[in-house]
């Protein structure tokens, strides 16, 4: 008994040892490669770089602007707000007195900045990832007249702003109009900026 079972844990051990040598290393590593042959600005997660190259941010990752001087992205649920390493939602149900609480806060500051307009939901709901870069147009547009006002800028020249920035969905059905928060604050601050 004892030889039967010598016999069968080495084969078990050296598969292993196979599996994750091939599955733990080189799939990893050739995928990788692949990535940085086809796809090098994505497989580096899509770093958006200011004139000197430095990162300032990712296309793909959403981040908090607070100031009345720029678009403003959907709330996070995201560990303290728009924490990479804490990507989740809330998971606080529709009965959820916090939830309920952050919302009407939300609501009210967004209703307070453009009185008489309807907030877009997504100013109001955060993402599943609690991460997300993109925004609707309509969530854009409802902002235009604080950004303008805060800035000194023609609402209309901003209006043009958000169309300019906005993404249509891929072939023209799959997914949904957006405009990325980061690029569209950007552009922004080249819009304002003094020659």
């Amino acid at each position: 008994m004892l030889k039967d079972f010598t016999t069968a844990l080495r084969p078990a051990i050296v598969l292993t040892l196979l599996f994750a040598v091939l599955l733990g290393l080189a799939y990893p590593a050739a995928l990788t490669g692949i990535g940085q042959l086809v796809a090098p600005a994505a497989a580096n997660g899509s770093l958006i770089r200011d004139a000197k190259g430095n990162a300032i941010g990712s296309a793909l990752i959403g981040q908090s602007f607070a100031s009345d001087r720029y678009f403003h992205g959907r709330p996070s649920a995201a560990g303290k707000g728009y924490d990479a390493t804490a990507s989740s939602g809330s998971n606080l149900g529709p009965a959820s007195q916090a939830l309920t609480d952050r919302v009407k806060g939300d609501l009210a500051t967004a209703k307070a900045s453009a009185p008489g307009n309807v907030v877009p939901a997504d100013l109001v709901t955060a993402s599943a990832s609690g991460l997300d870069p993109d925004i609707s147009p309509e969530a854009a547009l409802f902002q235009v007249v604080r950004v303008a006002s805060a800035r000194g800028i023609e609402p209309a020249r901003l209006r043009k702003l958000v169309e300019d920035n906005t993404a249509w969905p891929l072939l023209g059905f799959i997914g949904e109009r957006r405009v990325n928060v980061l690029a569209l604050n950007l552009a922004l601050d080249r819009m304002t900026v003094r020659p």
